[in-house]
């Protein structure tokens, strides 16, 4: 066999064997390397496929989730992620322009449960900033989906949970808390 040929054949294995070399937990971090490069470069729908959905609404619920209707479950993921979409991610874009690096380290799986670090340096003119985060996933029929994401050991669904969506719950319920919504997506959206 020339040389030429011995090239090309170790080629061609190593392009049909590097799959099988992958890190076996990529798809584990996958969804979590998807969202921070959709919202980056303003793909907030792919990002928002990212989301686990029905675990983020029975987190931030509770029992409430439950006695929703299906209808009503629905739209307040939909009125959740566009609100996310609407004022979170402006502000993950806003810190990016000044992105030097995005490192990930490898995710801690326990059954359906993971945790994914990441640390992002942000090289502003002004000053350089190193931002550590864990975003959590969990396994669903759909593969793994980002549950939530901590920033200094704080949870932003949990943040989301007790200050706004609970209060509202106590106060008036699921109609209240859909009202509100509703009312808030209306005001983004003339912005």
């Amino acid at each position: 066999m020339n040389a030429r040929l011995r090239s090309l054949t170790l080629l061609a294995t190593l392009a049909f064997a590097l799959p099988a070399l992958a890190a076996p937990n990529e798809p584990v971090a996958k969804p979590v390397k998807t969202v921070v490069q959709s919202v980056r470069y303003s793909k907030d729908d792919i990002a928002l496929k990212q989301l686990a959905n029905e675990e983020q609404g029975r987190f931030l619920l509770g029992e409430a989730w439950e006695k929703g209707t299906e209808a009503q479950r629905k739209e307040f993921t939909r009125l959740f992620h566009s609100l996310f979409a609407k004022i979170a991610f402006p502000k993950v874009r806003e810190n990016f322009k000044n992105l030097a690096s995005i490192t990930y380290d490898d995710p801690a799986v326990e059954g359906d449960k993971a945790s994914v670090k990441s640390t992002i340096v942000i090289e502003h003119p002004l000053k350089k900033q190193e931002m550590k985060l864990q975003y959590t996933v969990v396994k669903s029929q759909g593969g793994w989906k980002v549950l939530d994401v901590a920033v200094l050991g704080d949870s932003m669904l949990t943040g989301i949970r007790d200050d706004q969506v609970q209060p509202i719950l106590k106060q008036g319920g699921w109609d209240k808390l859909l009202e509100l919504m509703r009312a808030k997506e209306a005001e983004l959206s003339k912005k």
